[in-house]
């Protein structure tokens, strides 16, 4: 990671970035490759033989599956040796988690242990609270759930109605009822989110054996039913003074950055999930013949074998140019403080990974359905079920809708601190955009030509309709969601576009053996998103600006994007066929 220029979160979309200080997937080490070796080699061998017993609701499995995943490290990959971890880099808690992505049912129970209970204890526990539980839950003797969400408190996570009533001992009794908990039919401990003493949120160590913890019936789930979905009821609980976690009335901390970090193990899972399905489907339209010959070899077919891998491609490297900004960030450090600082720091892109990765792999789940056609809509095979199993994936860690409004929030606020030179550059941008000269920046020259002009140009018109839409609304401006949910959008296009484009510059420079086809995919992604980055400023210029002011802003846009035509067709094709000689994802 030494060679990754450390930077804030958001500094993409104000400051140029070079290929070389960008981390990619190419970039991975042998140690990353022998993690990533280990954790398929147990996902197949292992996890999948197993989801029958675990849809069935055998939680022994389960929890013998996560003892074993203790023992092969995979469970403590970026946990400190201190505590029984292996004490690794973030991206080789991405690549587990990839990995695990492949089993969608045992990923959630994965992701709920080395996320959400791991990451609360191990940056916000006492040094009691770390020694005590961190060791059994890293070696998957122990099995933790996180519960936050209620019945009136999904994503007002604050609104929670759960109290906990401080006792003359010092210790609490907490009442109430959490709703959809991950793990909750087998945990052995949970991590609680209550209002101490009327309306101090705060965070708790529950133990499955205090006095007044009950876990409800499993939850009849759409998808995901190979773990454990179950209410967590509180009646009178009686909870030691020593397992409060944190302050009293500091909860939200706690709660935000754990999500923070979930969002980005989230999209890890996604990744792998879709390459998986990728594979799946690029199997079965090698194998399925129609009108005499396999279905692979038809141009509908083979522009969404290409379309997914676009699609995967454009996360993926967003998900590990985050990952290497977090472990610069992090520089080797295991100081607890330090990870939460980082996470935090990375916020803004945690919630563009959770709504890419999880719109992504929708896409690619579904096209897998219609590439099987009527087998793809019955449970014989594999692609009905991840079509399943990957919807609630836009719900999970807070909802995309949520998310969305979270990201230029979170961006204003670090302008406004000093954090992020927001502000000007979003004026200089608008001075350009009223300037005959607009463009989209340099950069034509290289394997991508002209495409490589077009990240420039959506991070200016993002700047541009942000800016515009703080200068418009002011403080109101976060009761404007629409307006947000656009920004969002364009925020988002411009970080793939953006990243996409250094990787495969990356890809070129170091001479890798798939450089054309990285500039294949790259220009997809780019070209796509200028068009779909033109389309949203549009409709958010027109509920900011009206007659002259918004048609001289459309016109500096236009200037700006210049998206070149590409044949992305021949492009397609191209990488259509990457994916059939190595039948499934052609950058692994």
């Amino acid at each position: 990671m030494s060679s990754t220029t450390v930077r804030r979160g958001g500094d993409w979309l104000t400051a140029d970035t070079a290929p070389a200080d960008v981390f990619t997937p190419e970039k991975r080490t042998d140690e990353h490759r022998l993690i990533a070796g280990t954790a398929e080699e147990f996902v197949a061998k292992e996890v999948a033989p197993a989801r029958a017993a675990m849809e069935q609701k055998d939680w022994s499995v389960a929890r013998s599956l996560l003892r074993r995943a203790g023992d092969l490290g995979l469970i403590g990959t970026d946990v400190p040796e201190a505590f029984g971890g292996v004490g690794l880099d973030k991206v080789s808690a991405v690549i587990v988690g990839e990995a695990v992505g492949a089993a969608a049912s045992f990923a959630t129970t994965f992701g709920a242990q080395t996320g959400l209970v791991i990451v609360p204890i191990l940056c916000f526990g006492t040094e009691a609270q770390q020694k005590k539980y961190l060791p059994r839950i890293v070696s998957g003797d122990l099995v933790g759930a996180y519960c936050l969400s209620e019945s009136e408190s999904g994503s007002d996570a604050l609104g929670a109605k759960t109290q906990a009533r401080r006792q003359a001992d010092g210790s609490w009794r907490l009442s109430g009822e959490k709703l959809w908990i991950t793990n909750g039919g087998f945990a052995d401990l949970f991590i609680v989110f209550a209002k101490a003493d009327d309306d101090a949120f705060s965070a708790f160590i529950v133990e499955r054996g205090f006095p007044g913890v009950t876990s409800g019936k499993e939850e009849h789930k759409m998808g995901l039913n190979g773990s454990s979905t179950t209410p967590l009821v509180l009646q009178d609980a009686a909870v030691p003074a020593e397992n409060l976690l944190g302050e009293v009335g500091k909860g939200h901390k706690i709660a935000f950055n754990v999500l923070n970090y979930g969002r980005f193990k989230l999209a890890a899972m996604c990744t792998g999930g879709a390459r998986a399905t990728l594979a799946e489907a690029a199997e079965y339209a090698a194998g399925r013949r129609q009108f005499g010959q396999p279905i692979a070899s038809f141009g509908a077919i083979r522009h969404k074998l290409a379309e997914m891998t676009v699609r995967i491609y454009a996360a993926e490297s967003m998900l590990y140019r985050t990952a290497g900004l977090i472990d610069a960030t992090i520089d080797g450090s295991h100081d607890p403080q330090v990870v939460a600082r980082a996470l935090e720091e990375f916020a803004v892109e945690a919630s563009l990974l959770k709504i890419a990765g999880s719109e992504m792999v929708d896409y690619v789940v579904d096209e897998n359905v219609q590439i099987h056609g009527g087998n793809g809509f019955v449970a014989d095979y594999p692609a009905e079920r991840r079509y399943r199993d990957a919807r609630v994936n836009r719900i999970f860690e807070g909802t995309n809708e949520i998310n969305r409004l979270l990201v230029p929030g979170m961006l204003i606020k670090r302008a406004l601190k000093g954090r992020l030179p927001l502000v000007a550059a979003a004026k200089a941008v608008r001075d350009e955009l009223l300037s005959v000269g607009a463009t989209g920046g340099a950069g034509a020259d290289g394997p991508l030509g002209e495409a490589a002009r077009v990240p420039a140009g959506v991070r200016k018109t993002a700047l541009a309709a942000l800016g515009l839409a703080l200068e418009t609304h002011g403080q109101a401006l976060d009761q404007e969601q629409e307006v947000l949910m656009l920004a969002a959008d364009l925020l988002l296009e411009a970080f793939a576009a953006d990243t996409a484009v250094l990787r495969a510059r990356a890809a070129a420079d170091d001479g890798h053996r798939a450089a054309a086809l990285h500039a294949d995919a790259a220009t997809v992604v780019a070209h796509d998103a200028g068009l779909r980055a033109e389309m949203g400023a549009r409709t958010l210029l027109a509920s900011l600006q009206q007659g002259d002011a918004l048609r001289a802003s459309l016109a500096g846009v236009r200037r700006l994007l210049k998206v070149p035509p590409v044949d992305t067709i021949a492009a397609r094709r191209r990488l259509a066929d990457g994916v059939q000689e190595a039948r499934g994802y052609p950058f692994s």
